[in-house]
């Protein structure tokens, strides 16, 4: 996978659930593209597929990332637990995911339905449905890197990532 020699863990179930839990209720990612070369880390909203085959943002075309993703479509989409404040925010949960994005036309099969359950988790987002330059696309997982804590870290193939899926809540 080219993630470095970090000690890894055996994943157990419990912390297959957290790493689902993490994924469906964060809402929040970061989105690194490549920008003349240079990496460019944007904050964006994200929706992971249920079986997390996919992960869905909606994002307008005037913004770099969406300009950047057109030109070269290798990404990573990091989701971060909310920082709760306590004393040691390497504690908190993290996903980084390595894929690849692809543009979802309008009138493709699954548009309506994608958009459906983007509006259910971001209902202050239909403004942008109205607005000609925004669009979906879909990141296809290569592979991941789970920190369930510090120093508790999980290499996964795209397989055993949606294999998480199937553990956690809304599965």
């Amino acid at each position: 996978m080219g993630f470095g020699s970090a000690r890894e863990y055996t994943m157990d179930a419990a912390t297959s659930r957290s790493l689902a839990r993490l994924v469906r209720t964060e809402r929040i990612a970061h989105l690194a593209t490549l920008r003349s070369g240079a990496p460019m880390v944007s904050m964006t909203l994200y929706r992971a597929a249920d079986d997390f085959a996919a992960f869905y943002v909606h994002v307008s075309r005037l913004a770099w990332h969406t300009q950047d993703m057109q030109h070269e479509p290798r990404v990573a989409l990091s989701i971060a637990e909310t920082d709760d404040r306590r004393a040691d925010p390497f504690t908190l949960m993290r996903v980084s995911i390595r894929g690849d994005a692809t543009p979802i036309a309008n009138d493709a099969a699954d548009f309506a339905a994608l958009k459906s359950t983007w509006l259910e988790r971001f209902p202050e987002q239909a403004i942008n449905f109205e607005l000609a330059d925004f669009s979906f696309w879909a990141i296809t997982p290569r592979d991941a890197r789970f920190v369930a804590g510090f120093g508790r870290i999980h290499n996964l193939s795209a397989a055993e990532l949606a294999r998480c899926a199937n553990s956690g809540p809304g599965s």
